[in-house]
């Protein structure tokens, strides 16, 4: 069942009416089965020209790798007189490389005018002049790391031979000044690096290049730490970490040192564990702690190799090189016997979810990924629950048992449920395997004709509870119904007249406290639970999604899901099984610990926070982060100052491991080496887990103008502190937190926090769940997205790369209305959901090479994808939509596989209107455009 279309774009959040799908286009493969490996030779066939002329994509600022900003005052990475040559992280070369020229697809010969060439004048904001043929070119890429990490070989930034006496302080990054109206924001320099940490030398015990913790695990919002309280609070910057513990689902994915040996070294007052920045003592017999300064004894197995029977060369010992290491854990880090992994699969089998296909898709999707459920240690335990107006429990037989028949239980007694039989409801996969296989089969047969619209979902999860509370495990509930019978009955509260009001806050805190007390109780007794979403009408996503907040799990959503469209079964499917492949951590607790003078001030994520510093995770996910706020309550005397992260936690496979991450940061008493230090992809995180926080608190409002306050105050305090009080005509900011304003006008404009009549209170709910949990590289696409033009990429934009195999993307440009051209094709992509972009003017050689149709009119829009042809463009534009959606090679896990929309410019308004919100720079709804918004903060920083 549809819902009705809600008024305005609120309709198209996922609930986009589509077209229907073509006869046979449910057996075409999968997108990305089409796509050629990245590693492929290319070149098979010859790239057509489009057009008469070629043109040079280096013309434009910024256009050439490093090409020299526009407009008056000091140019972001090039010295004004007396200044120092820069060093290279975030600047741009002097020289601009000339570029290929590349042929496109360009303007078509006739029927659409052609432009006479704008000769130099400066558009207001974006500062690119248009090259002299046709149209704008696009900016390409900012320096990459390679050329950055070479400018930090030259400063002698990293590990150094060990020398006796007091470690000098390092030198720190210099600051260098911007100005953000003059010299704009380019949306390649969200991919830079943050600023280096630039410690003293001989800081770690070893020379190892892996001594301290890279960003794709720990970012700290500063890389040069405040001595003082005062100091921190005078900057005005947050001090807090992002820590995201996995790299990816899989552990061959994420190759981390594993300590085998069981000899762990911590110290005995604050419990940090050695790492590659203690201090070794008395002949190398005690070691000192780089947290609390205690000496401690070095354990005699330290340097022995208790297998081998020989001694070890404790300076290769991981710990002392590596700053992420994994710990095998001995028996006294154990409460009980290592847990068994347990799926608990909540199944709605009401009304709703037969009739769009749930039950039959969710069940099918198990039973082909019983394979790829981790079961190394054959413990895994599968259970089965169904629910509409009573609970119906299935008895799985184990394989042996040849008479064994499932079956179904049902409990009406909804205020006390009970468990039928305590056995056989729970079952080893292993033993049972043709079982479950069996039931998976029946099970959508068993509810097919079923017309029941009740949904007693929370007596179900209180029986799910007494099912597994004993062993913990994971709750999988899939629902397409607002609960509505028993304990945990919500009602239907949307209303349209609270939206964009001070009052839709409301909308969006829990409407029954039960969701939040019961979610506490199964933090308790290790019970995490996993929300999947799919009703068509108002489901209460702000109720329903404090089950995960709180007890390590995730709200996933998919709003208007029906399994009749081809791409809606897919990505579910798909998504589904990634979930249950995933390896998470079983009873899992997080700690953090700082220097002496540092205190752990405040968590944010999906987790309970069950003490002061820890926090408790039934299950730990690989595809979420968490931000640590830390205050500074005692002067920091060193030069530099150490974290360390460490998640206790019990592997899928039963084994008992601790992950730990060291980061070292340098200290400073100066405020430009702090503002110079400054992260700004860490501190958007921050600012985004705030933001969340104050929505679901205190409203929206007040958390649009918490933005809008900090990002104000940083320039205050940058302005009077370190611009000499005076701005001149623009607004100047350090180099390296160029991109922090519009990511904050990002953040304000994301569906989670915009300031709308439109968004319904369901779409806005789950996006604040995706605020608060996204890792950095996935959450900046969400807040920023990224817009590629296709119609002129360069000829190596979506073929592998020679040296590396993988596919090249074509130049990232600012989210800006005036980076369009009538006859060009984009691709707009924000992590979740990505809009192919066919311009109104199109040439049909363009649409026919890419879509396979004559006539842009016979384009399906809606939901839909690529299709596969024969032809080199057709294949490279594949490439890059895959390529897009490749989180791996962003350092992160992610089960999205984000939906594809074919968008006409002269097509469906409200699909059209749905994209062109993600176009951050522009003026929307009741949103500033970047002007405006650059505007508004250089006239509140001169107040």
């Amino acid at each position: 069942m549809s819902a009705p279309p809600n008024e305005g774009y609120g309709q198209q959040y996922g609930q986009y009416p589509d077209q229907q799908a073509q006869p046979g286009y449910e057996d075409q493969q999968p997108l990305a089965q089409g796509v050629q490996h990245e590693a492929a030779a290319h070149g098979k066939k010859k790239k057509r020209g489009y057009a008469a002329e070629a043109f040079d994509v280096g013309s434009g600022a910024n256009a050439a790798v490093g090409g020299q900003m526009q407009g008056g005052g000091p140019q972001f990475g090039v010295p004004t007189q007396g200044q120092p040559a820069p060093p290279v992280y975030g600047g741009y070369p002097q020289q601009e490389p000339q570029q290929p020229v590349v042929q496109g697809y360009q303007q078509p010969a006739q029927g659409y005018p052609v432009q006479q060439p704008v000769q130099p004048q400066q558009p207001a904001y974006a500062g690119y002049p248009a090259p002299d043929q046709g149209y704008a070119a696009p900016p390409a890429a900012a320096p990459g790391v390679g050329g950055i990490t070479q400018g930090m070989g030259q400063m002698n930034i990293g590990a150094q031979p060990q020398q006796q006496g007091q470690a000098p302080r390092a030198a720190m990054n210099q600051l260098y000044p911007t100005d953000l109206l003059n010299q704009p924001f380019n949306a390649s320099e969200l991919d830079l690096p943050p600023p280096p940490i630039t410690l003293p030398p001989n800081s770690s015990v070893t020379p190892s290049p892996d001594a301290n913790c890279p960003p794709r695990y720990i970012r700290s919002t500063l890389n040069a730490v405040p001595t003082t309280h005062s100091m921190l609070k005078k900057s005005k910057l947050p001090f807090a970490l992002v820590i995201q513990p996995y790299g990816a689902l899989h552990d061959d994915e994420d190759n981390i040192p594993v300590i085998q040996d069981q000899v762990i070294s911590r110290c005995r007052r604050c419990r940090t564990y050695i790492n590659p920045y203690v201090t070794f003592l008395d002949q190398g017999h005690r070691w000192r702690c780089n947290m609390c300064n205690l000496s401690n004894d070095v354990p005699q197995a330290f340097d022995w190799d208790a297998a081998a029977q020989q001694s070890v060369d404790r300076w290769q010992r991981a710990e002392l090189n590596h700053s992420v290491v994994e710990f095998v854990a001995p028996q006294e880090y154990m409460v009980r016997p290592p847990q068994p992994l347990v799926y608990l699969f909540l199944f709605d089998v009401s009304y709703a979810a037969i009739s769009s296909g749930l039950l039959a898709t969710s069940a099918r999707t198990i039973l082909d990924s019983l394979n790829r459920i981790p079961n190394a240690d054959r413990r895994t335990r599968l259970g089965f629950l169904a629910v509409d107006s009573s609970l119906h429990y299935f008895s799985v037989p184990k394989d042996e048992d040849e008479n064994g028949e499932v079956h179904q239980l049902v409990i009406s007694d909804l205020d006390e449920p009970f468990l039928p039989v305590p056995h056989d409801l729970l079952v080893p996969l292993s033993d049972s395997r043709q079982s479950v296989e069996k039931f998976l089969q029946k099970l959508p047969d068993m509810f097919q004709n079923n017309q029941s619209n009740f949904s007693c979902m929370g007596p179900a999860l209180r029986a799910g509870h007494k099912l597994i509370s004993a062993l913990g495990g994971k709750i999988v509930v899939l629902t397409a119904s607002l609960p509505n019978l028993g304990v945990g009955k919500l009602e239907m509260r949307e209303d349209k007249k609270l939206l964009g009001t001070s009052k839709e806050g409301t909308l969006l805190q829990t409407a029954n406290s039960f969701y939040k007390s019961f979610a506490v109780e199964c933090s308790k007794n290790q019970v995490s639970v996993d929300m999947f979403l799919f009703s068509s009408q108002y489901q209460d996503v702000a109720s329903l999604s404090n089950l995960p907040r709180y007890t390590g799990g995730q709200t996933y959503f998919y709003p208007g899901w029906h399994a009749s469209r081809p791409e809606d079964a897919l990505k579910f499917a798909t998504e589904f099984s990634e979930f249950l492949s995933s390896e998470i951590g079983l009873e899992a607790v997080l700690r953090v610990r700082g220097t002496t003078g540092l205190r752990m001030n405040t968590f944010y994520g999906n987790f309970f926070n069950r003490s002061s510093d820890l926090c408790a995770f039934p299950a730990f996910p690989r595809d979420q982060c968490y931000v640590v706020e830390v205050a500074i309550d005692e002067s920091l005397t060193k030069n530099f100052m150490c974290l360390q992260a460490a998640v206790l936690h019990t592997t899928c496979n039963g084994e008992r491991r601790i992950r730990v991450m060291t980061l070292a940061l340098p200290t400073t008493a100066n405020l430009s080496d702090m503002y110079a230090s400054a992260d700004q992809v860490a501190l958007a995180a921050y600012f985004s887990h705030k933001a969340v926080e104050r929505a679901l608190g205190n409203g929206l409002d007040p958390a649009r103008d918490g933005l809008q306050t900090k990002i104000t105050e940083l320039l205050q305090v940058f302005k009077k502190e370190l611009a000499g009080g005076s701005m001149g005509g623009g607004l100047q900011f350090p180099a390296n937190l160029r991109g922090l304003p519009m990511l904050i006008l990002g953040l304000m404009k994301n569906v989670g926090l915009r300031k709308s009549a439109q968004i319904p209170s369901d779409i806005r709910s789950a996006a604040l769940c995706l605020l608060s949990t996204l890792p950095p590289p996935l959450l900046m696409r969400y807040i920023y997205p990224r817009l590629y033009s296709l119609h002129d990429m360069p000829d190596t934009a979506g073929t592998p790369d020679p040296e590396t195999g993988h596919i090249v993307l074509p130049p990232v440009l600012n989210l800006s209305s005036e980076r369009f051209v009538p006859y060009g094709l984009y691709l707009i992509d924000d992590g979740q959901t990505q809009f192919l972009w066919v311009g109104r003017d199109a040439v049909p050689q363009l649409v026919t090479d890419v879509f396979g149709v004559e006539d842009k009119t016979q384009l399906q829009v809606g939901k839909g994808r690529v299709p596969e042809l024969e032809g080199d463009f057709n294949e490279r534009v594949r490439a890059v939509v895959e390529k897009s959606r490749d989180h791996k090679a962003l350092g992160v896990g992610s089960i999205t596989v984000p939906h594809l929309y074919i968008v006409r410019e002269d097509g469906e308004p409200s699909l059209k209107l749905w994209a062109q919100t993600l176009l951050v720079e522009d003026r929307a709804d009741q949103g500033l455009s970047a002007l405006q918004w650059l505007g508004i903060l250089r006239e509140k920083v001169k107040q």
